[in-house]
Parts: structure tokens; sequence; C-alpha cells
């Protein structure tokens, strides 16, 4: 079907589609996989952290509670806050906002002199973390042609996962010579020394230009670098995305509750509540969890950062195959996998070399599996809607990443060995898989139904 028929009506996405990923959209990628890896560097940062600040100040698990759930918390808020803006204001606006406040509050978050104002930093950090996440997913998918959308998606996610095992890496080197503060000042400068890069460079979603009835000129120069030609003039475009219904005069937060949204909407946000309670559960406890076994802080820096380089390698992977198989299947499968990778590490954690497997195939399975709900999610709902469908989820699942991290350190707190803590994490793995696989029961053949339209 071609993008634009008789009457100059352009279909954005199927103009998206019949072309080649141009280095237009290949930029716009590697500037949210920017973001997502210091995003990643970030909220990682204090997991990482962790030892060295419980030795420094001579902290409990309980006390350092408060520290490792407070930009959980933030994260949280700043999910269910962007995602409502950005379908209303725009993604690249609610982007640049974010990035500069998780940037400047972990900036001053590195000058904390005790729990309660490291805490209070920490979450207003989060707030920042919470909106950058969900709006650089959905602006990526926005510019993805669907053949590619999962393998795309789920590649610039990596970004959240290598920035991530950055932090694991930087702080194994940082921490010993220049103390834990260092990684925090890091973790600041960064985000702010990009910003002015993605102000000038990134551009706003076609698709929500379309949806917003902006200029048709803005749209047509947009996709005239997409394609490297000029479109037609008088021209008109629209857009045919999600599944179901939607509509740009009714609130999202309503439309992903109600009517063909609201069963998928559910399911999402128990698929993303699970996860992110083993993964955050991980990030937070993992190397504190991994040192008390008797290796020491660099060796457990290591093994935790095998967690992240699996998620990254999963991620593509599985993002791949989605984008060639029944996706739904391919999420079922991993999370299946990845609860088998838990059974494996706490049968076999006293053997090094079968620790760093299963910690490895877990973050393959498990954080690849949550990468590549992202990209489903942003597939399952339209323009309309998207940019709150992908953060609720998020803000949901962060629910549970508070949960995990508070979990793991009532479960340290209360005794339970290292074999329970990983045999009691195979219960949300398999949660997560069962709701995969009843979404696609409801789902798997659904197709693309609205049209907006702009001339």
């Amino acid at each position: 079907m071609s993008s634009t028929d008789k009457n100059n009506s352009v279909d954005v996405q199927d103009f998206i589609d019949s072309r080649p990923v141009s280095r237009y959209q290949w930029m716009i990628l590697g500037l949210c996989f920017l973001v997502t890896a210091i995003d990643g560097l970030d909220t990682a940062a204090v997991g990482f952290i962790a030892p060295a600040l419980r030795d420094e100040w001579g902290l409990t698990p309980a006390q350092l509670n408060p520290v490792l759930g407070a930009s959980l918390l933030g994260l949280m808020l700043g999910a269910f806050i962007a995602g409502p803006l950005a379908d209303r204001f725009g993604r690249k606006t609610i982007l640049l906002v974010s990035v500069l406040f998780f940037g400047g509050w972990s900036l001053a978050s590195c000058a904390s002199q005790d729990v309660f104002s490291l805490t209070i930093m920490r979450f207003l950090t989060g707030l920042g973390l919470g909106g950058a996440m969900p709006n650089a997913i959905t602006l990526t998918s926005e510019y993805c042609p669907q053949r590619r959308r999962s393998l795309m998606v789920t590649t610039m996610f990596c970004g959240f996962t290598l920035g991530s095992a950055l932090g694991g890496v930087v702080a194994a080197q940082m921490v010993p010579a220049f103390g834990w503060r260092s990684v925090l000042f890091l973790g600041g400068v960064l985000p702010l020394l990009c910003l002015p890069f993605l102000y000038v460079f990134l551009p706003e979603s076609v698709r929500f230009l379309v949806q917003r009835s902006a200029p048709a000129a803005r749209i047509s120069a947009i996709l005239q670098r997409l394609s490297g030609q000029p479109l037609p003039s008088n021209v008109s475009f629209d857009i045919h995305d999600g599944i179901g219904e939607s509509s740009p005069r009714q609130s999202p937060i309503r439309q992903i509750l109600s009517g063909s949204h609201r069963a998928g909407t559910l399911l999402l946000w128990s698929s993303f509540f699970m996860s992110l309670l083993i993964i955050y559960m991980m990030t937070s406890w993992l190397p504190i969890l991994v040192k008390d076994t008797g290796l020491s802080l660099s060796q457990a820096a290591r093994v935790s950062a095998m967690f992240q380089v699996g998620g990254t390698l999963g991620a593509i992977f599985l993002g791949g195959a989605m984008d060639r198989f029944n996706p739904f299947r391919v999420l079922v499968c991993a999370y299946i996998a990845g609860a088998f990778s838990l059974m494996l590490i706490a049968l076999f954690h006293d053997q090094f070399t079968l620790l760093v497997l299963g910690v490895f195939s877990m973050g393959f399975c498990i954080s690849g599996s949550q990468v590549g709900a992202n990209a489903l999610a942003a597939g399952f709902y339209p323009t309309a809607m998207r940019a709150t469908g992908v953060s609720w989820a998020h803000g949901v699942g962060r629910i549970g990443a508070v949960l995990g991290t508070l979990g793991g350190g009532w479960m340290l707190g209360m005794g339970m060995g290292f074999s329970g803590v990983f045999t009691l994490l195979m219960v949300p793995a398999v949660l997560a898989s069962a709701a995969i696989f009843l979404m696609s029961l409801r789902y798997s053949r659904s197709q693309a139904q609205p049209s907006l339209a702009v001339h």
C-alpha cells in the first residue's frame, strides 16, 4: 500500500514502513539511547555504592532501605505524572524537563551528609528519572517501522542496562579512589552536558504532531528528513496505529482503563510489577548478597554487572525474536526460562562459575523480557494514549520495584539465606509469564483500527 494516495493524503506509519531506516531515525534512536544509558547509571548508582555507604555511615540493611527506596518512589510518581503531560505537551518537551530534573538533583545529592538528606535528594532525582525513560521509549517507537519496532526499541533501551553495568564498573574504580559521592557527581554532570544536544537535535514525535493537528509544514519537514525527498504541496496527514479505538478528545488515563484496552492494561501492569520487583531487588541488593557469600567487593560488583550485561544481550535477542515471531509467546518463554535461572542461582551459588552463569541468564531472560515488554506496550497503545500507557505501566512497575527493594532489606534483616531469596523470586517470574500469556489470548490477533488526520 502506498503511503501517499491520489488525494495527497499521507499515512505517517505507512510512510515510515515503506522506507529503509534513515540516518535521521538512527540519530533519534542514538539520542534516546544516550538518555536511557545515563538514566540507568543514575538509577543503579545507589545500589553499587551501598556497601561503601553502609561502611562509612555504619548503617544496617533496614537503615539503608529509605535511601535505596527513595529514588524508586520518585521513579514511580515521575512516571505517573510524565505520561499524561507528554500526551498533552509532547514527548520531547517532557523528556528534556525530566533530564534537567534528574541531572540537577543527582548533582546536589553528592553533597548529602546524612541518610535523611540523601533520601530526599534521591527521591527528587527519581522524579526526573521516572519521566525520562518512558518518554524515550515512546519517542523512539513512534519513529520505528513496524517490521523492526521491537528490535529498535529494545536496542535503544539497552542504553539503560549498559548504563547500569557501567555504574558497576565505575563504582568499582571510583569509590575506592574518590569515595561514593563521586559516582553521584558523575550521574549529575553527564545529563546536564547532554541536554543542549537533545534540545537541538532531537525532534518531536511526528505522530504526536499529527495527532495534535500541528501545521502540515512542520510535519512535512520532518518526513522529508526521514525520506530525503520533498513531499507534494497541500498534503494532508493521518495515522493508523495501536490496538482498539482512541480519541484525542478523551483523557488518556480514561482511555487506557476502558474499552478494548482495559484488560491489556491490567495485564501489562501485572507483568511490569512482577518483573521490576525482581530487577530492582537485584539492582539494589545483589552486590551485598554476593559479597556476603565471601567474595570481595570488586568480585561482587563484577558478578552483579553480569546481570546488566545479560539483560543487554537478552533485550537485543528477544527484540529481534519479537519482530519475527509472536511477541507474546517469546516473552512467555523468556520469563519461564528466567524462573529456572533463579533456581540455578539458589542451588549452586557457592560455585563461582555457576553463579556467574545464573546471574547472566537471569538478566538475559528477566531483564531482557522487561525491555521487550516496553516494546509490546508501545505497540499496544495508539498515539493519543501511548505516552500515558507506557508511563503508567512503568509507574505500576515501580510499585513492584519499591516493594522489591524494601523486601530485600526486610528479608536480609530477617536472616533469610541466599538460597531462600532466589527461590522466592521464582514466584513473580512465573506470574509475569502468566500475565503475558493471558494477554496473548486476548490480543494476539487484534488489528490496528484508529485513524486521525490533519490537513
